[in-house]
């Protein structure tokens, strides 16, 4: 049974965690490769990027390979990033040498999108919907 209840809030905006082995390594990749400002650090195991106002954060605090490689296997993504102009920034990633692990197609669940991996084996789908 489904409730709808009124309310005043409204979510404005949202940011996955991603845990990261390398806190200065996972800044450059997200800065350096794809494109991502640096918003700011927190001590030296915190960090948050962002793009387009949109915002990643990170977190020194090492996953195991056996769940990275599992997830990649599976595709399970970590972020799915809806964008306009997909096609200029799969060229703009690419030119930035981000690590793209599937490349930009037509899905059947009328997206096109591709996918790119970061030094953490995070996977970040970007994908816009046709028109």
């Amino acid at each position: 049974m489904s409730v709808t209840v009124g309310s005043a809030a409204q979510i404005i905006g949202i940011a996955p965690q991603f845990l990261v082995d390398d806190l200065d390594r996972a800044i450059a990749y997200y800065r350096d490769r794809l494109g991502f400002a640096l918003d700011f650090t927190y001590q030296s195991f915190y960090a948050s990027v962002s793009r387009d106002g949109f915002a990643i954060h990170l977190k020194h605090g090492p996953r195991l390979a056996a769940d990275r490689a599992h997830r990649k296997e599976h595709e399970h993504l970590d972020a799915h990033v809806t964008v306009s102009g997909v096609r200029s920034l799969f060229s703009e990633l690419q030119k930035r040498g981000a690590d793209v692990i599937k490349p930009l197609e037509e899905r059947p669940w009328a997206c096109l999108d591709f996918y790119v991996e970061d030094p953490d084996g995070h996977i970040l789908c970007f994908s816009e919907p046709n028109a």
